[in-house]
């Protein structure tokens, strides 16, 4: 990958913050031609530092107000059971975030669900079923009070 520069750095966290500019109103707002700013975006885009484009859902609206961690410990540590686990879980849409932690157990799951009648269907249903689970612990949100995926540049 290249080096990048304040001017592609700006171009990044104008793109984070509003990804529906145009080519046109991110030049203006970078200070640079519309042309060097398109090149710059596709340079970006094909080194890797701009992974891709996504609308943000209002999840109340969709059914999804409940935000849930899981804290997962497996039975064994095992290279079969940790890709049987992560198979399954890239495969249930409401897992949105599923991490190997080193700690106290293996797993840290993120899900969002529409209620706790809806979380239990989910625990019992799907997240229990998945490979290899030992044991679960989890936290249901009470209040969110920060959610972004933005990197810091």
């Amino acid at each position: 990958m290249t080096d990048i520069d304040r001017k592609d750095r700006k171009i990044l966290a104008e793109l984070q913050a509003e990804g529906r500019l145009t080519n046109t109103e991110l030049a203006e707002r970078v200070h640079l031609s519309p042309t060097a700013t398109a090149e710059r975006v596709k340079r970006l885009t094909r080194d890797g530092y701009i992974l891709g484009y996504s609308a943000r859902l209002c999840p109340e609206k969709l059914g999804r107000g409940m935000i849930v961690f899981v804290e997962i410990r497996l039975e064994r540590t095992t290279d079969d059971v940790f890709t049987a686990f992560a198979a399954a879980a890239k495969a249930n849409a409401d897992i949105m975030e599923c991490h190997m932690v080193a700690g106290g157990f293996d797993y840290l799951v993120k899900a969002r669900v529409k209620d706790m009648t809806a979380y239990r269907a989910f625990l019992s249903d799907a997240l229990l079923t998945l490979p290899g689970i030992r044991e679960t612990h989890t936290y249901a949100v009470m209040e969110e009070i920060k959610n972004s995926a933005a990197i810091a540049l």
